[in-house]
């Protein structure tokens, strides 16, 4: 599939901004996000500037715009439409957390409970709607597989507790290291297992099953179906070389996973202004590691409909 930077930039900064949230309500909740204004006050607006920033990146890849708003009323059936609906709300329960955060900090436990479950959970479901939209598409195999929506909520997930933790390193607060760390470790497994099963298995469909014609044997390409690109061939057939496609899943090992795990390891060991350094050195680092995956994650995707083209299954 064409890789979009517009919905490239969407998926991973609003992922990453869903997580951040996501942590924060999930910690108040539970009592551990410690109660310092500064720390809730940054911390929430850089959630919220990030998610609002990929929300709004991701109207660009539409031919209207300013149409964006019809589909949210296709909530019943299409998951575009959730994510919309569930983006939008999920301000709600971040306003109110900000309140009673910020404003009743010595007390109110039960709304700061309350609204950071609910924070926590309107931002999972985000993000878990954006998966299942390329979850749902049968057509295309390396997305309509289990290690999908897994890989679209840890990737979110680490890139929160990283950027959490430069946030907590900032105000001289530790304890966010090991959960990243911990969050990294466990997205870095899920996407090596995804790239794994998309590497080794394929679409059931083939140039024979696809065209109806397998009872008469092998069916390959005369000549192309028209003698100029399309649409079909600029969106859903777009190449890339194998050794260029390994190449970059290297720098994403590297940048979204080892880097950072090594530049967590030595914020457990190390204080002060140096491990705020190192900290912000590990999240700009999966920051770019994620953009280089969410960038392969579209350009190795191919759909079906490329078997009337010539593809093989394996290519398709």
């Amino acid at each position: 599939m064409h890789p979009a930077f517009s919905v490239i930039f969407f998926t991973v900064f609003s992922g990453t901004g869903y997580g951040l949230l996501a942590l924060m309500g999930l910690s108040a909740a539970l009592g551990l996000l410690p109660r310092n204004a500064w720390l809730i006050g940054v911390g929430l607006i850089v959630g919220v500037a990030a998610v609002s920033a990929g929300l709004l990146s991701s109207t660009i890849h539409l031919g209207h715009p300013e149409r964006a708003w019809r589909a949210l009323s296709q909530w019943r059936s299409s998951w575009l439409s959730r994510e919309g609906v569930l983006a939008i709300a999920s301000y709600l329960p971040v306003g109110f957390l900000a309140y009673f955060l910020l404003l009743h900090p010595q007390g109110e436990q039960g709304g700061v409970a309350f609204w950071g479950t609910l924070t926590a959970v309107a931002a999972t479901l985000t993000v878990y709607c954006t998966a299942m939209i390329y979850r749902s598409l049968e057509t295309i195999h390396q997305w309509a597989n289990q290690w999908t929506v897994l890989n679209y909520l840890l990737l979110g997930a680490a890139g929160g507790a990283l950027w959490l933790n430069v946030l907590m390193q900032g105000f001289g607060i530790a304890g966010a290291g090991v959960m990243a760390l911990a969050l990294v470790t466990a997205a870095w497994g899920a996407k090596t297992r995804y790239w794994r099963f998309i590497d080794s298995t394929s679409h059931p469909s083939t140039p024979e099953s696809a065209t109806g014609l397998g009872g008469f044997g092998r069916v390959g390409m005369f000549e192309s179906p028209h003698t100029s690109g399309n649409y079909l061939l600029k969106e859903m057939g777009f190449q890339i070389a194998r050794k260029h496609s390994l190449k970059l899943r290297a720098y994403a090992h590297a940048l979204a996973f080892l880097l950072p795990s090594v530049l967590l390891g030595l914020t457990l060991v190390v204080s002060g202004p140096f491990a705020l350094v190192i900290a912000v050195l590990a999240a700009l680092s999966v920051t770019v590691g994620q953009l280089i995956e969410r960038w392969l994650f579209f350009a190795e995707a191919k759909h079906v409909v490329m078997l009337y083209y010539g593809a093989t299954r394996r290519s398709a």
